[in-house]
């Protein structure tokens, strides 16, 4: 079984105690993480959002609040995720589909933003999967990025590694109930390129205006870019075309 298939598997099994198994881990601070990456979207009231890597959808239960008059789909590949997000995210404007990141069933231009959550780590193809993310957002569109990161000071460093390498597993097994998967998760950030790299990597998929902030000493960091958006080369040319003068 490739990676992809492995990680499906694993998110299929630990579905049912993923979010209390979250909030111990993090005593509850991943719910303002997530609000802070919202406000950084800066989405319009009736925008339509996309929410990668939806997971259970709880990010997708917060970006439908931001947004009254829009709608938001929430895509993932995990069926079992996808089966608890639909229970517990039941609006008309909501709706979720089942899907990798990689290879997005949505026409180009389609969404007015996008976000994902603590999953960036996950793709097979962190290029390809930025690449995907800037096909079907709109010009000018903004996606938002929220994931573990490497604190840049050695010694929060080396404190952080120490529960995440070390608290994070032995709660996975006690409250998460699959030690495997509570293992794979820290690894996870092994090889994840750094803040600086992590923005390289949006620019050259094609996003400008791309910022970052690091939360929490930089265990946590959100990461923006923007679609460019439609540049006339020559107005005047256009204006003569529409036979205005």
């Amino acid at each position: 079984m490739d990676k992809g298939g492995v990680v499906r598997e694993m998110f299929d099994r630990i579905a049912g105690r993923y979010d209390l198994t979250n909030t111990v881990m993090t005593c509850g601070v991943d719910a303002l993480w997530r609000r802070r990456a919202i406000a950084m979207l800066d989405a319009a009231p009736d925008a339509r959002l996309l929410d990668l890597c939806c997971g259970t959808g709880v990010m997708t239960r917060d970006l439908a609040a931001k947004t009254a008059e829009g709608s938001v789909t929430g895509v993932d590949f995990s069926p079992a995720m996808l089966a608890i997000a639909r229970t517990r995210v039941a609006e008309p404007r909501v709706e979720f589909v089942e899907a990798d990141a990689l290879h997005l069933p949505f026409d180009d231009e389609s969404f007015d933003g996008a976000a994902m959550g603590f999953s960036m780590r996950n793709l097979v193809d962190i290029g390809a999967g930025l690449r995907e993310v800037a096909r079907v957002l709109r010009p000018g569109a903004r996606f938002v990025n929220l994931e573990i990161a490497k604190p840049p000071n050695p010694l929060w460093r080396r404190l952080f590694y120490l529960h995440f390498y070390g608290v994070v597993p032995l709660v996975g097994r006690i409250v998460g109930r699959d030690a495997a998967a509570y293992r794979y998760l820290p690894q996870s950030l092994v090889n994840f390129p750094d803040a600086d790299a992590l923005a390289g990597m949006f620019a050259a998929a094609g996003f400008e205006h791309v910022r970052y902030v690091r939360l929490m000493g930089g265990i946590v960091t959100i990461h923006a870019g923007s679609r460019p958006a439609v540049r006339v080369k020559n107005p005047d040319a256009m204006l003569e075309a529409a036979g205005v003068a």
